[in-house]
């Protein structure tokens, strides 16, 4: 609707996770070089972030670059047990399914096939989106794939991405296995006042406009005070802000714009949320640091009394 308006040649915010649109600052950066190391790395490489933080959007443009001799198999869907992942990583490689039902079949088949590509110099790659729903059975299932090898190395590489309560299901006793398998990490921060304010301006320039002038630098300062710096809501709050300035015959977006316009994407209650969150986060900085000083005069005192 604004398009034409402001001169774009596509959606500059959309929350689709479209590669064009990929931000690589220092984060997105690094994490975008996990996945590739993920395809020689001969183990699990573990890539976690908050919801909207741009995982799946990194997902897409690595598997856009990947080299053409890897085989990727991406499940989006990991509710599943362990018979039917293996029934899914079949058919996302293309191996036929075995006639026989049953587990030994399914991981046989993919043996034949991981040693097939193999012998021509393929690799093959598992990646796991939002991995923290999938079940320790089919985790451990997983495990036991990677343990395939030849005498040259690992036969199947897996990427987990997943929300930060995945760190935590890995640090469970009864998967430790798995975890030792990790290695490589890395997780996906929220952008910084700086960032974000990069972010806008290079999500513009890619749907084929100069930043300058859309967003004026307090506009900036309240979409990251909004959105916390989490990207989905960013394109949110972007997008809501330019079709009000459309709307209103504007050029510019300023910070009344910006605040109208998360009033329309976000409601009150994302509102109050944040705005708990500032008049509390002096207090809260203060008792965390009065438990620091706290627990520091304890172990003083305990020195002495052994002393």
């Amino acid at each position: 609707m604004y398009l034409q308006h402001f001169g774009f040649q596509r959606e500059p915010f959309s929350i689709a996770p479209d590669p064009r649109s990929l931000y690589l600052g220092e984060g997105h950066g690094e994490a975008l070089a996990h996945l590739f190391y993920a395809i020689t790395c001969g183990g699990f490489v573990l890539l976690t972030g908050e919801i909207g933080s741009g995982k799946t959007t990194l997902c897409r443009a690595f598997m856009e670059q990947a080299p053409r001799r890897c085989n990727i198999a991406l499940v989006l869907n990991p509710r599943q047990q362990p018979e039917e992942l293996l029934r899914t990583l079949c058919e996302e490689f293309r191996v036929p399914l075995p006639p026989e039902p049953g587990i030994k079949a399914l991981v046989d088949a993919l043996n034949a096939f991981f040693l097939r590509t193999h012998a021509v110099g393929h690799r093959n790659l598992v990646i796991l989106d939002e991995a923290q729903a999938l079940p320790q059975a089919s985790l451990e299932q997983l495990r036991l794939l990677t343990n395939l090898e030849t005498a040259e190395g690992k036969l199947l590489q897996v990427i987990l991405i997943g929300q930060p309560e995945l760190r935590d299901i890995l640090a469970q006793p009864e998967l430790e296995q798995v975890s030792q398998r990790i290695v490589a990490r890395c997780h996906l921060r929220e952008l910084d006042s700086a960032q974000t304010a990069h972010y806008v301006h290079h999500r513009l320039q890619s749907a084929g406009r100069e930043p300058a002038g859309i967003f004026d630098d307090e506009a900036l300062e309240r979409v990251h005070a909004l959105t916390r710096g989490v990207p989905r809501l960013v394109n949110v709050l972007c997008d809501r802000a330019l079709l009000g300035a459309f709307a209103a015959g504007r050029w510019t977006v300023d910070a009344d714009l910006v605040e109208q316009a998360a009033q329309e994407a976000f409601g009150p209650w994302h509102l109050r949320s944040l705005a708990w969150v500032r008049r509390h986060r002096a207090l809260l900085t203060g008792a965390a640091m009065g438990l620091v000083a706290g627990a520091l005069l304890a172990l003083a005192w305990l020195g002495r009394g052994a002393a």
